[in-house]
């Protein structure tokens, strides 16, 4: 999966936020170079102020800002490092000393080397953010002048720009998968979501038939989500059977999900099995711990079936929203196996089917060519996994719920399905 960490490295300078020409140039660049079916679309904010409950802030953008001392000298550049600005400061041009400026600032005392990505989308400020360690060294001359400078622009007739992908199926039932492009420098929260979203949209592709129609969306978090609900909602509470918020899902540490409010779903059953054959250790969450896109397409009047899927989820990790979460925290393989677990939920989706067997009794497996003539090691629990899953197939439980019976992952009771299939021991109930 090097090409989707290259994703990763190659939008980890650009500057997003809930808008602006970040954004555009990101959503550019995939359909460029890997989704040329991705629609780009604006969503008008002088049209549209109000979004349901939410009032959609102007469009934000930055080109310039800094904090210089007295000599001329840039301690601090937003050119070095995106996540220096306070996201959504307002333009000023001015010269204070230090104890006016840190009123201004922002650090964290528990990573003191860490600069925090910290934003004020709806109330008008400015501000810097800095490492604690840089902060408490000016502190010790609190009348040395700085002049800050902050090029910034409110747009309050331009757009929230997101992206739209539709690869059609032979169903009009559709499967979601949501990810979000607002964040700036921060690899994983969340550009291997971008780049997981990418590499499920060509795993799709590659499908010889589709089940489903799968919708995959590339939206700024919160009003992106809020936005599309406002444009599709009537269409997506009728056709989406499934869905997944991608978030967090390029490190190297264990899988997690959050589930739906209920844990009752077809997506939250998939996600569990998947997460029981990927690793030793998954971390099921419920919505009680919910912070992604899941709270409003999970909302009580929406009600998709919707779970977020993360290796570590958003707020565990201690990187989380700061400048360690970098290009050295998500890896090639971290990201691999992100993509392999919304690959496993749409390969289970694509081919949980309902069979059921044509003999009376159980079948000579013999006379089909499935039972070994030769007993060595593994031959035993293969056949006995056959037989179970035969005892099993009448027609009413689908290949997900007979893998869950007999304890089994789904892929193994699906290359078993498929030998039955080929044998015509079993037909499409």
């Amino acid at each position: 999966m090097v090409y989707m960490y290259n994703i990763i490295q190659k939008l980890f300078p650009i500057t997003r936020s809930l808008s602006g020409n970040g954004n555009r140039e990101t959503l550019n660049y995939l359909k460029e170079n890997y989704l040329c079916e991705l629609n780009i679309k604006e969503y008008s904010i002088k049209d549209n102020t109000e979004t349901f409950d939410w009032t959609t802030p102007y469009e934000w953008n930055i080109t310039e800002a800094y904090i210089e001392d007295e000599n001329r000298n840039r301690i601090i550049d937003f050119k070095n490092n995106n996540l220096h600005i306070l996201g959504y400061s307002e333009p000023v041009n001015i010269t204070i000393p230090f104890s006016e400026l840190d009123k201004h600032l922002y650090s964290l005392e528990s990573d003191i080397d860490a600069v925090p990505y910290t934003t004020s989308y709806y109330k008008k400020r400015w501000g810097f953010c800095i490492t604690h360690r840089q902060r408490e060294e000016l502190r010790k001359n609190p009348d040395k002048l700085y002049h800050i400078v902050i090029d910034s622009s409110y747009n309050k007739n331009g757009s929230i720009t997101y992206g739209e992908l539709i690869i059609n199926g032979l169903s009009d039932e559709e499967i979601l998968i949501s990810t979000y492009i607002c964040h700036p420098s921060m690899a994983n929260d969340n550009l291997s979501g971008i780049a997981a979203a990418v590499a499920a949209a060509k795993y799709i592709y590659s499908l010889y038939e589709r089940k489903y129609t799968y919708r995959i969306i590339f939206i700024p978090e919160t009003i992106g989500a809020l936005i599309y609900l406002k444009e599709n909602i009537d269409h997506l509470k009728k056709y989406v059977k499934a869905g997944f918020v991608l978030s967090c899902i390029g490190d190297d540490g264990d899988y997690s999900c959050v589930h739906t409010p209920y844990n009752n779903t077809y997506t939250d059953r998939i996600v569990t099995h998947v997460l029981k054959y990927i690793t030793d250790n998954p971390k099921e969450y419920s919505f009680l711990e919910r912070g992604s896109d899941e709270r409003q397409f999970c909302a009580p009047l929406v009600n998709l079936p919707v779970c977020t899927l993360s290796r570590t989820k958003f707020g565990k990790f201690k990187e989380y929203h700061t400048s360690n979460d970098n290009l050295n925290f998500v890896t090639a393989a971290g990201i691999g196996g992100g993509i392999n677990y919304i690959c496993q939920c749409i390969n289970i989706l694509e081919n949980n089917e309902y069979y059921k067997i044509k003999t009376v009794g159980e079948p000579q497996l013999g006379k089909y060519g499935l039972y070994p003539t030769i007993s060595q090691k593994g031959s035993a629990d293969f056949t006995r996994n056959m037989t179970n899953i035969i005892a099993y197939l009448n027609g009413s439980n689908s290949i997900l719920d007979i893998a869950e019976i007999i304890n089994i992952p789904f892929n193994n009771a699906l290359d078993i399905i498929k030998q039955l299939d080929n044998s015509h021991l079993i037909q499409k109930a």
